[in-house]
C-alpha cells in the first residue's frame, strides 16, 4: 500500500491525541517529545515539523539541507521526511493524508498549514542519505525541486509520479 493508507492506518490505531507521522529510517533527537508537547500547548498551533539534517559532512548535503528549510519556508511546503505532527482533531479535521500516488505529505501539510499556526521544532530530525548516495545529491535534490515546483504549478500529481519514477524509483529508491 501507499504510505498515506500506512499513516491514516496508523492515525486510525493510535491512542494518543497527539500524532506524529516520521520515516521509520530517521534518527530523532533527545528531548523532541517534550518540544512537541510544549509546542501543542498553544491552542493556536495545530501542528508542527523539524528541520532535517543529512549526516555527511559534504557541502552538497549542506546545501541540500539549507535548500530544503529555506525552500520550504518560501515555497510553505513541507515533506515526510520532516516529522509531521499535529492534533488528532485536526487530522481528521482535514481527513488524513490524502491517497495519492506522490505528494500526500505536501497536501496534507497545505491543509494543516491552513487550520492554524505550525511550530518548527528548535532540534533536527537525521535523514538517511542512502537515497541521495544511491542517486547522487545533486540529481535527488534537484529532481525533488522540479517535482516540487511543479506541483506549485499545478501539474496533476500523476503527472510528478510518472516523474519521479523515472527519475528515482527505478533506481530502488
Amino acid at each position: 500500500p501507499g504510505r498515506a493508507v500506512q499513516m491514516n492506518a496508523g492515525a486510525r490505531a493510535a491512542s494518543s491525541d497527539t500524532l506524529w507521522f516520521l520515516h521509520a529510517d530517521c534518527e530523532v533527537p533527545a528531548g523532541c517529545l517534550k518540544q512537541i508537547s510544549d509546542a501543542l500547548r498553544s491552542p493556536q498551533v495545530v501542528g508542527g515539523f523539524f528541520r532535517i539534517r543529512i549526516p555527511n559532512k559534504r557541502l552538497v548535503y549542506r546545501l541540500t539541507d539549507s535548500f530544503a528549510h529555506y525552500a520550504g519556508l518560501l515555497l510553505r511546503m513541507r515533506f515526510g521526511d520532516h516529522g509531521f505532527f499535529c492534533r488528532r482533531s485536526g487530522f481528521e479535521e482535514i481527513g488524513g493524508f490524502p491517497e495519492v500516488p506522490l505528494m500526500e505529505d505536501a497536501e496534507f501539510f497545505g491543509k494543516l498549514r491552513r487550520l492554524g499556526r505550525i511550530a518548527i521544532m528548535p532540534s533536527r530530525l537525521i535523514s538517511n542519505p542512502r537515497r541521495y548516495e544511491r542517486i547522487g545529491p545533486w540529481r535527488l535534490t534537484l529532481t525533488y525541486g522540479l517535482i516540487a515546483l511543479l506541483y506549485l504549478l499545478r501539474v496533476p500529481i500523476p503527472v510528478l509520479a510518472r516523474i519521479y519514477r523515472r527519475t528515482c524509483a527505478q533506481l530502488g529508491v
